[in-house]
């Protein structure tokens, strides 16, 4: 007789391992069920965590308690901080990584979590009655009862794989589809779709030509993605290469456009806009005479490579024939070539803030069947639908929401729910408007105290974070109070092209200046250099760099936080189920469609609903009585 769990999550992926693993760390007896118990965490597509936007999430995953961070460290072959050159707002963490080992460290992981048991095998339906979920059903005929389900399916439902004519069927190249969901949710009221990405060619290391192509190597220092110690990766470091198409290759690749499955009809759903194939980018961008390409190790000892930008579903002879008009890959060996698939989704406007869906109780989607894309977001969305259910279990009257100046991870959610989708989704700084108080380097002082509460931001996680703190302020206090005379510094500054000091000033009205940083300054200044000691070296460049940001950036910050604060009100506004929208004639008639399909909780979540007008919220507001 199998045992009644507190909650099954279906599928093991990036969504599923986090959501999985917060579940039973916060205390609920949790099944994991996927398909191949070898591919928790599968690195599908490139082998690579983090970048623009999706590197803050990673880091505010591992400060809610999460695992990607830590597993993604160590595991890294090259990590790099993206967007130096621009405001710490825009640094973005970076890391390719060993995807064999990142797929055993998270097996290893999930199997010493006591309170979650694993099962291999596909879900083929769910047990629903009376509008409420039970549990699920297998291929070879278990039934598994819980108090909620998680449906972290990514591209498996209903998967179809593309490469030229040929078709097969698929959640990923030499795995099964999952069938039977999509047909019962469907039944059920659920509104589904069709997306598609794709994946490029993987390359033979061995029969590339090297000396033709630009080293990318990683950065050097203590830049990692956990707020853990001792999570830095032990693996060799791998350099990237950079190559270019050029217009041999582009007409190579038109002449396959004429079978390919992305022209003639066959491929109908939307591709990724911020990920497109090749074959995209030479109709979008036709003035275009080449595109830069990255040439990705897939781990520390493999001679496998992936080519970034250039994924593809044509045909794999004209793949093949255009990848030898690139330089570096005239004699270029292929293990297999770019592949697209399309897959089901949900619209994620069914959704409460918390994952669980409008139509079914306690059942829950997080990742691709919500329509987005990555694997960062997939696991922000897991660790969230974790979460919430552990608390619809033992505590209803209680959510867990993540607002839109809180985290990236509040923005993601609250687009899907309140905006919905209608190509995949995928996060970038531009998305966050409070993307000042949203930086890489503050995602535990934003989150860990949220996390422990809740209990799954550990006691460790919580003094590092009362340290960081403390250090913080402590260096802050002493660059006010520490005064600077020129002969100390002028040396420095000359050599920054800044302009000299004529008498002795406070410590941190230097450091203001943009182009000089606090690390510079400890090197002509010892009383500095004695001081910033009391840093533990394994943290200097967090802390310092935190308290650095701090200081430069403090009138942005506040103007910012002020901003957050007037609209939060709007936050507090409830109109949850308080208006019959068909009734209200003084709303547009656009604004009164998508208030209906919405059902927005606040007002603030109203004015974010695309085709809700100002107009629309005031007449709201007005019979609010506001």
């Amino acid at each position: 007789m199998m045992p009644i769990y507190d909650i099954i999550v279906v599928g093991g992926g990036h969504a599923g391992c986090e959501a999985a693993a917060a579940a039973a760390n916060l205390g609920s007896k949790t099944l994991l069920i996927t398909m191949d118990m070898s591919k928790y965490g599968q690195m599908s597509c490139n082998p690579a965590m983090g970048g623009i936007a999706k590197g803050q999430i990673v880091r505010e995953i591992d400060a809610l308690g999460g695992y990607s961070g830590i597993i993604t460290d160590k595991t890294t072959i090259q990590f790099r901080m993206l967007n130096r050159s621009k405001g710490p707002a825009m640094w973005s963490p970076r890391s390719q990584n060993d995807r064999f080992r990142f797929v055993e460290l998270w097996r290893d992981t999930l199997e010493n979590i006591e309170k979650l048991d694993l099962w291999q095998d596909v879900v083929t339906s769910l047990l629903i009655s009376d509008g409420v979920i039970k549990g699920v059903k297998t291929k070879i005929g278990v039934e598994f009862k819980a108090k909620t389900v998680i449906l972290t399916n990514g591209t498996f439902l209903n998967g179809l794989m593309h490469i030229g004519s040929a078709k097969m069927k698929g959640g990923r190249i030499g795995e099964a589809a999952s069938y039977n969901i999509s047909d019962q949710l469907f039944g059920l009221g659920f509104k589904t779709g069709r997306l598609k990405t794709g994946t490029p060619v993987r390359i033979d290391g061995r029969s590339i030509n090297f000396s033709g192509l630009t080293e990318q190597k990683g950065d050097i220092g203590h830049y990692k993605f956990s707020y853990l110690p001792g999570t830095d990766s032990k693996l060799q470091q791998r350099s990237c290469w950079i190559s270019y198409t050029n217009p041999n290759v582009h007409k190579q690749l038109e002449l396959g456009f004429e079978v390919s499955p992305m022209f003639d009809g066959t491929i109908q759903s939307t591709g990724p806009r911020y990920c497109p194939s090749i074959e995209s980018k030479l109709i979008t961008f036709a003035d275009k005479e080449k595109h830069q390409l990255f040439l990705e190790p897939e781990g520390e000892k493999t001679i496998e490579y992936y080519l970034n930008g250039f994924s593809s579903s044509l045909s794999w002879e004209v793949q093949y024939k255009a990848l030898q008009e690139i330089p570096g890959l005239e004699n270029a060996k292929i293990f297999r070539p770019g592949y697209a698939i399309e897959y089901d989704y949900f619209e994620p406007t069914q959704l409460h803030h918390t994952l669980e869906t409008k139509l079914v109780k306690n059942l829950f989607f997080a990742g691709q069947i919500n329509g987005t894309t990555g694997y960062e977001e997939a696991g922000a969305q897991g660790i969230m639908a974790g979460i919430n259910a552990h608390l619809k279990i033992f505590n209803p009257e209680e959510k867990f929401i993540l607002k839109r100046n809180e985290a990236y991870i509040g923005v993601l959610i609250d687009d899907l729910v309140t905006k919905g989708v209608d190509e995949p989704y995928r996060m970038f700084t531009s998305r966050a408007e409070f993307r000042i108080l949203l930086r890489q380097d503050n995602a535990d002082i934003r989150l860990t105290n949220k996390a422990w509460k809740l209990g799954l931001a550990s006691l460790e996680r919580k003094k590092l974070l009362e340290e960081k703190l403390t250090l913080i302020s402590e260096i802050i206090e002493f660059t006010k109070n520490f005064s600077v005379k020129p002969r100390f510094v002028n040396q420095l500054l000359k050599e920054k092209k800044s302009s000299e000091l004529k008498q002795g000033v406070k410590l941190i009205d230097i450091i203001l200046r943009p182009e000089i940083s606090i690390f510079d300054l400890s090197e002509y200044i010892a009383p500095l250099k004695e001081f910033l000691k009391r840093v533990p070296e394994i943290r200097k460049t967090e802390i310092i760099e935190g308290a650095e940001i701090s200081m430069k950036y403090e009138g942005y910050i506040n103007r910012e936080k002020l901003l957050a604060q007037k609209l939060e009100k709007f936050e507090d506004i409830s109109i949850a189920n308080k208006f019959d929208y068909d009734k209200l004639k003084s709303i547009s008639t656009e604004g009164r469609q998508k208030l209906k399909k919405v059902n927005p909780v606040t007002i603030g979540q109203a004015k974010r609903i695309s085709g809700v007008s100002p107009s629309d919220i005031n007449v709201l507001l007005v019979l609010l009585g506001r």
